[in-house]
């Protein structure tokens, strides 16, 4: 009998510690302990045989008394913490696992970016941005593009008035960097481009685009060439071929257009490649006379040499996308997945 008081006793104090259960969690814990199968209760009730038969019954209802007890206590605490925190608190189920929040990333193409750009800072390069809205001779006059050229027309550019568009490429950071900095020069700029492109699995109306600069004394091809394919060897693999054939841009002389070995075939000719076995990735050139003298430097002095890239179709072709409207329509299964 002295042992049996001595632990109603004990639980009569811990049932008044219910009262100060800081929270939900704490209340469960509670719970489990007084009314679980390992709690106090199931123990006294199986200890009840060892008593004299004139002692059971009221022993028995005393103790029913105390778990009635402990249970409204319970169940008063979790009423008082949900008026305090305006929350069902009583729905909980706190044994459940739980869940794990999300982990923020990088978007593909800021990655995609900061890749490329890591490429050139290692050659050197420093990087620079641009305004996005831009003015006529920065875009077009500048670069040669004179009134008469296709891409200055209003069905081909987002123009805001008069003399103001949205830029259509990243090459007017590099008159911009021309009209303020002394040679040398070796620029790589970033940025946003504009058009009035039809949003299909190829081309879209807002894009990213990559341009380089390097101005100064004595540059010939031969420095555009192994900056080239210094680029696309770092970004695509040691082992990419690299191609150079001759184009026309008018803002710079001589042009050309460069090709790497397409990665999905080795060369060999696939769906991707067209079956040519080849896979442009940019264009680039010596800068014209004419553009350097624009921007008061003396061309028979200095030359130089410029290129330019959108950042889709790097990244299209590195991590096998096959449509660039995955890049702008924020399904999180396509994000998830790099």
């Amino acid at each position: 009998m002295g042992e049996y008081e001595k632990k109603l006793e004990e639980i009569e104090k811990r049932i008044e510690e219910i009262s100060g259960a800081a929270n939900a969690a704490a209340v469960e814990t509670l719970r489990r302990e007084f009314l679980g199968k390992a709690g106090p209760f199931q123990d006294l009730m199986k200890g009840l045989k060892n008593l004299p038969p004139d002692e059971k019954p009221g022993m028995g209802k005393r103790i029913n008394g105390l778990k009635n007890r402990a249970a409204k206590a319970l169940e008063t605490r979790l009423v008082e913490l949900r008026e305090q925190l305006g929350d069902d608190v009583s729905d909980l189920d706190y044994t459940l696992p739980g869940t794990r929040p999300t982990q923020g990333r990088l978007h593909l193409l800021t990655r995609t970016i900061e890749q490329i750009l890591t490429v050139f800072q290692d050659m050197g390069f420093h990087v620079v941005e641009g305004p996005d809205i831009e003015d006529e001779w920065h875009n077009f006059e500048a670069l040669r593009l004179h009134a008469d050229h296709p891409a200055r027309d209003t069905q081909d550019s987002f123009y805001l008035g008069e003399d103001r568009l949205l830029k259509t490429h990243t090459s007017p950071m590099q008159i911009r960097y021309m009209e303020e900095h002394p040679l040398p020069i070796q620029m790589v700029a970033p940025g946003y481009c504009y058009r009035r492109d039809p949003f299909t699995s190829r081309h879209s109306p807002t894009f990213f685009q990559i341009e380089a600069l390097m101005i100064d004394k004595n540059i010939t091809f031969a420095h555009l060439k192994g900056v080239l394919v210094e680029f696309v060897r770092g970004f695509f693999g040691r082992e990419r071929k690299v191609r150079f054939r001759p184009d026309f841009f008018p803002f710079v002389e001589p042009g050309c257009e460069i090709a790497m070995d397409c990665p999905f075939c080795d060369g060999e000719g696939c769906r991707v490649c067209s079956q040519s076995g080849w896979i442009e990735i940019l264009g680039a050139g010596m800068v014209h006379p004419g553009v350097l003298e624009y921007c008061n430097i003396d061309s028979k002095a200095n030359t130089g040499f410029a290129f330019g890239m959108g950042v889709e179709r790097p990244a299209m072709i590195r991590y096998g996308i096959d449509d660039i409207r995955h890049f702008y329509e924020n399904d999180f299964r396509f994000l998830s997945q790099f």
